[in-house]
């Protein structure tokens, strides 16, 4: 898989919860830090998303929004 992303983070699927439209998956990404992504149950269906599988978080954004 070659992809323009720079920021891929390699971890462990902890949790996939499948809603009306979009399923939550949560990667472990070590030293307890959790990456939670919602994206549609096609992706998820076609990726064959299940607990315990190793998966990258791949982040790609143009801005980075911070508040306080």
């Amino acid at each position: 898989m070659k992809l323009s992303a720079r920021n891929r983070l390699k971890g462990k699927v902890t949790e996939v919860t499948k809603g009306t439209t979009t399923t939550h998956v949560r990667i472990d990404i070590g030293q307890g830090v959790i990456i939670t992504s919602s994206i549609t149950n096609e992706a998820a269906a076609d990726l064959g998303l299940q607990k315990g599988d190793a998966a990258w978080a791949i982040i790609k954004a143009s801005d980075v929004i911070v508040g306080k």
